[in-house]
């Protein structure tokens, strides 16, 4: 395959309009072919300028007349397997947003449903793309800050019932669980990016604290996971819907036998942050500062488009993935929903 890829967008919610059309639009190897919603108002009220774009509120329009080569699925978790095995059968790759699927049954079923029909899967975790998180991995494996015994990651933000029109990331049946569910796919992933190895082993204590929809058996607005690696790295990770926006909430530390990496606003989808190393025989001093980077969600975008132009290895598999979701899917079974505030 040569020339450009053809995107499609299964689902046109935020994520679709502040970081899916323009990183497809951005990309220097791909179009923005076609756009699908059963909300024919979201569908509408897309990219309303890219006026060549098809728009469906039907699943086989969309597939058929997009002509696509991809397909990126960013809509409410629990349509994931429907979409993913829609358009695996029609001959489209797909790049699906976290977490993969409400239960491991139906992630397996969408990688297996891929690989049926010869299409190329993969989860967005765009995490993986950020320049300075791929210049951590490199440093840890060229040992500056020794043997890694510690990662701690802080990964938080504030959504409130009302923090979008159809908020249906508090909506058990739809997102499948709350906090965790949603923000702890990215960091479970980028551990296992940076270490080059599983997490092996994990425990959870899930919050039900502050926000009222999270109460009487509502979705978790928090949580706290500590686990290791199959090396013994351990690892903290404290995910929230309940951390005010104006607060310091997105922070990652890697600690070795001789130094540490501080990463701080890396975590998320825009490009920037601050990285900064300290060792025994060196200050503290600052390796990347904000606005210098590409979006990592682009990067993800173009490098996926690489993948299946020939031009560059993806660099992670739907297996890596599955491991991932196998780990999510054991905690999220294990968090009992309160019957109040705890």
């Amino acid at each position: 395959m040569v020339g450009t890829i053809k995107w499609g967008i299964a689902g046109c919610g935020w994520v679709a309009r502040d970081y899916g059309v323009p990183a497809i639009l951005l990309s220097r190897n791909g179009d923005l072919a076609a756009l699908y919603d059963p909300d024919p108002l979201a569908v509408a009220g897309l990219a309303p300028e890219q006026r060549d774009v098809v728009r469906e509120t039907s699943l086989e329009a969309f597939l058929r007349a997009g002509r696509l080569d991809a397909v990126y699925v960013a809509a409410p978790n629990h349509v994931h397997r429907l979409l993913v095995e829609a358009a695996a059968a029609a001959g489209c790759a797909v790049l699906c947003e976290k977490p993969m699927a409400l239960s491991m049954a139906d992630a397996s079923a969408m990688v297996d449903a891929c690989a049926r029909n010869g299409t190329f899967y993969a989860t967005a975790f765009d995490q993986r793309f950020h320049a300075a998180h791929r210049r951590a991995a490199r440093m840890i494996g060229e040992g500056a800050v020794g043997q890694v015994a510690a990662i701690r990651i802080v990964y938080a933000c504030w959504v409130g019932s009302s923090w979008s029109d159809d908020n249906w990331r508090i909506d058990p049946a739809r997102a499948g669980g709350g906090a965790f569910f949603d923000l702890a796919p990215h960091g479970l992933d980028l551990v296992a990016m940076l270490l080059n190895e599983p997490i092996t082993d994990a425990h959870i204590l899930a919050q039900h604290k502050v926000h009222e929809y999270s109460h009487a058996g509502g979705v978790d607005d928090g949580a706290v996971v500590i686990a290791r690696s199959a090396s013994g790295v351990l690892i903290q990770m404290h995910v929230a819907y309940n951390c005010p926006e104006f607060l310091p909430r997105r922070r990652l530390e890697i600690v070795g036998d001789r130094g540490q990496m501080t990463l701080t606003d890396t975590m998320g989808q825009t490009p920037g942050g601050l990285f900064t190393l300290q060792t025994a025989d060196r200050p503290v001093h600052e390796i990347l500062v904000a606005d210098i980077e590409d979006s990592p969600f682009a990067v993800q975008i173009e490098a996926f488009a690489d993948h299946l132009l020939g031009m560059a290895p993806f660099g992670f598999t739907a297996t890596s993935d599955l491991q991932t979701m196998r780990l999510l899917a054991g905690l999220q079974s294990g968090i009992t929903p309160a019957g109040g505030k705890t």
